[in-house]
């Protein structure tokens, strides 16, 4: 167990400050997207619940009013259903370019490198180390999220269509 702590540490060094980041970016956006599967396997079941309780227990469903009713409900169900993902989004859009940051502040490193020992190789190839493995991080968390985000947006869809199937104006 140990050994893998100092695996993990040692990449975070060979990477840079900007692995740090983007450590805990893809930390708040999984933490994101387990609150939102179990948001949809748990308490939207009960959203769910109490707005087709209330639906049929209305004696009266086809007048204006009524739709107006059943708009509010499904619109209250699916802003719950919604919360979040947003931010999954953002966090998504943002670990690319958090990883091309520690790119740039790689190259300058080696940049650096270059200006004090006039181009030893050893001492550039930690900046090298240092631009590639943050751009490597961030492409693979975006990849993750972008799969996680894609099976729950289809979770939302489905239920949200579920939602507004079941609401029915019949009687």
């Amino acid at each position: 167990m140990e050994t893998i702590f100092i695996a993990i540490r040692t990449f975070l060094e060979a990477g840079g400050g900007v692995l740090y980041l983007i450590a805990v970016a893809t930390f708040f956006m999984w933490a994101l997207i387990f609150e939102r599967l179990w948001f949809i396997k748990t308490e939207h079941k009960t959203d769910v619940g109490n707005a087709l309780s209330y639906w049929e227990g209305r004696p009266e469903r086809t007048s204006w009013n009524a739709h107006r009713i059943r708009e509010r409900m499904i619109s209250e169900v699916n802003g719950r259903l919604n919360a979040n993902m947003p931010y999954i989004k953002t966090l998504i859009s943002l670990l690319p370019l958090l990883g091309l940051l520690g790119t740039v502040t790689g190259m300058v490193q080696v940049f650096e490198a270059m200006t004090y020992s006039g181009g030893n190789a050893r001492s550039m190839a930690a900046g090298v180390s240092m631009a590639t493995i943050p751009t490597m991080s961030g492409m693979v968390a975006t990849l993750s999220g972008v799969l996680a985000n894609t099976y729950i947006v289809s979770m939302v869809d489905t239920e949200s269509r579920f939602l507004e199937d079941t609401l029915t104006m019949d009687h």
